[in-house]
């Protein structure tokens, strides 16, 4: 269990109205999922540097988190080995701080969230407001292990892929989501020109 505090009802009283309340002015949200090695991180970078948007990478920061000398750098260290999924108001708590760090930008993107369900409705209920698209990285099993196994081993690759398409799946599949034709598909497999390309076309629709 995450040794933080509850952060949600705090949240709802700093988050500056300009940036998160849903206007004409207001910065994009776009959630970008995928499996781990599946390319996404890269192609949030580059659309950041091409759009001006701020980059919220999820796994990069729980990885800096992981490497302090602390009781919560311990707990994530522990839990991300296990291929298992950091606690939802953790990663909250991370991504919040982030979005409030870039309080001129013109979007966000937030690398590798929600990574569950219950992050994607706690993200609305404190932020105010749903993303504008999800973008979506498609990529088999196999080729991510092969891309990712120099990194790891194998065995907790496997654990931390199955934990996230068990959990993503009904991120996926979210209602609403669907009906409001915001979730865009990617082949992440392409040509790495092409997947800069295809994210491009996303973002400008």
């Amino acid at each position: 269990e995450s040794t933080l505090p509850q952060m949600g009802r705090d949240l709802r009283h700093t988050l500056t109205p300009p940036i998160f309340l849903s206007s004409p002015k207001s910065p994009l949200i776009i959630f970008v999922v995928g499996g781990p090695g599946c390319g996404k991180g890269t192609r949030c970078r580059n659309m950041a540097t091409k759009y001006g948007f701020c980059h919220v990478g999820l796994g990069q920061l729980l990885w800096q988190e992981a490497q302090r000398s602390t009781q919560r750098g311990w707990q994530i260290r522990d839990i991300m080995r296990q291929g298992l999924l950091v606690p939802t108001d953790l990663i909250l708590d991370m991504v919040s701080n982030n979005l409030l760090s870039c309080p001129e930008t013109r979007g966000f993107l937030i690398d590798g969230f929600p990574r569950e369900l219950e992050q994607a409705k706690e993200f609305e209920q404190i932020v105010g407001r749903a993303p504008n698209m999800v973008i979506v990285f498609d990529c088999s099993m196999e080729t991510v292990v092969w891309r990712v196994e120099h990194c790891d081993l194998e065995t907790a690759i496997c654990r931390h892929l199955e934990t996230h398409y068990t959990l993503c799946e009904p991120v996926l599949t979210f209602k609403m989501w669907v009906l409001l034709n915001m979730r865009h598909h990617i082949l992440a497999e392409a040509a790495l020109d092409g997947i800069f390309a295809k994210c491009c076309s996303v973002r400008q629709s």
